[in-house]
């Protein structure tokens, strides 16, 4: 089915984010427990790794800029000298499994968590018969996975820390506050990665058979909260609305409320249908982002 080369180096990653816990648990069990990887991938090499750790330590997100974001050619190229913190992660992790572009890396998972209600969301960069048939794959084995699509430029332009591999994908795994592990998104999470590694098992022996499409979302562009200016500085003019909080990938009807101001007034959608997520992610607050848009389709 595919004009292929084998996946012989598959690295995971978590701490990314340091607080974002339900795949540093599942890196730590699987660093007591390295059977629990062998045993799906006996064909590949799986190195485990615990990306930013200071911000692990401090149980924040990052120290001094979202580490990623980093990984663009522009930020890796720059000089290491007096680097802030995730700039230098990036650029050693890019020294140990890249470097991007000409990658070491065949494959690299990287697993994050959200406090959105996105449930256990597989997102894909590339439109290609290999994510396909990966997204086909984890869909049809996890009918509670979403596939969220993210192709709206070139994968070496993205500056996420995935495209340091030849291939990379992010698990987005949530509710799950900052800073805590709640067992629901620990578990989509380990079962995600592992459904990930049988099928670049069975990529790797030629077991494959073809799939057909699967339903998807396609990103489209992030919604920022109604602002409003005081004494220079940006606050928030309304709240997300009851009726959309909490409602990722869920219809956003033309015409539904999506903000209610701090009197109790409503604001509606007036752009086209759509299906938004990462609905009032905490990690975002700090840009004013309320949420983002996308379509639905086949993948």
């Amino acid at each position: 089915m595919f004009n292929q080369q084998s996946i012989s180096n598959v690295v995971i990653t978590a701490a990314t984010h340091g607080n974002e816990m339900s795949g540093i648990q599942a890196i730590k069990q699987w660093q007591l427990n390295p059977e629990r990887i062998a045993k799906f991938t006996p064909s590949s090499n799986v190195q485990l790794h615990l990306v930013n750790q200071m911000a692990m330590a401090a149980n924040k997100r990052f120290i001094d800029q979202d580490l990623n974001r980093q990984f663009t050619h522009k930020a890796l190229s720059e000089n290491k000298a007096s680097r802030l913190n995730e700039h230098l992660i990036a650029q050693n992790f890019n020294d140990k499994f890249g470097p991007k572009g000409h990658s070491a890396t065949d494959l690299l998972i990287d697993i994050h968590n959200t406090t959105s209600n996105m449930g256990p969301t597989l997102i894909i960069l590339v439109n290609d018969e290999f994510h396909q048939q990966l997204a086909r794959f984890v869909k049809t084995n996890m009918p509670e996975a979403i596939i969220l699509i993210e192709d709206f430029q070139a994968y070496d332009d993205f500056g996420y820390l995935c495209t340091v591999g030849k291939k990379g994908v992010m698990i987005e795994v949530g509710p799950q506050a900052q800073g805590i592990l709640k067992a629901k998104a620990y578990t989509e999470t380990v079962k995600m990665t592992e459904l990930i590694l049988g099928f670049v098992e069975a990529y790797n022996s030629s077991t494959l058979s073809a799939m057909e499409p699967v339903e998807a979302f396609r990103l489209g562009k992030e919604i920022a909260f109604p602002t409003i200016t005081v004494d220079g500085a940006t606050q928030k003019a309304a709240m997300i609305h009851p009726q959309l909080d909490g409602q990722d990938f869920t219809l956003l009807a033309k015409g539904s409320p999506c903000f209610i101001d701090f009197d109790g007034n409503e604001i509606i959608w007036e752009e086209e249908d759509t299906y938004p997520h990462f609905i009032g992610e905490a990690a975002y607050n700090h840009l004013h982002l309320a949420f983002a848009t996308s379509s639905k389709c086949l993948f």
